[in-house]
């Protein structure tokens, strides 16, 4: 048996049946905002660190996202990819401190500045790269 029934409390219409209920009205958007105003309004991230004890922490050394050329789409897939472990970690109970790290991206960009410069390099094997595998 199938009837319409309307959420009082989200505003959305849907079809409640005995499996799934069926929005027709679901607006994407709307609730994004509502869930963003939650957290920060009751600063749920913010508890998701300090309600977890810094005695068993996870540490997850994470690079600039883009030192060279320009940012793509592989830059965003990357972050989510990488957001997954830290969330993971956190629902298991670790606490997680999230802080954008620092690796070798920038690397290049300081070759190109001391070629630029005229300046020597001490290690000029930095500048090869590495063979691909």
């Amino acid at each position: 048996m199938l009837n319409q029934i309307i959420d009082r409390n989200a505003n959305h219409l849907y079809t409640n049946s005995l499996n799934y209920k069926e929005y027709s009205q679901l607006n994407l958007p709307e609730t994004g905002e509502a869930v963003l105003k939650f957290w920060k309004e009751n600063q749920i991230f913010e508890k998701s660190i300090t309600n977890r004890s810094a005695e068993n922490p996870f540490t997850f050394y994470e690079g600039p996202p883009s030192a060279n050329g320009k940012p793509g789409i592989h830059h965003v897939m990357a972050r989510a990819i990488k957001d997954i472990f830290c969330r993971y970690k956190t629902l298991k109970g670790f606490q997680v401190l999230r802080k954008g790290g620092w690796d070798t991206h920038g690397l290049p960009i300081e070759i190109a500045v001391e070629k630029s410069l005229g300046h020597q390099l001490a290690k000029p094997v930095l500048a090869q790269k590495p063979p691909v595998r």
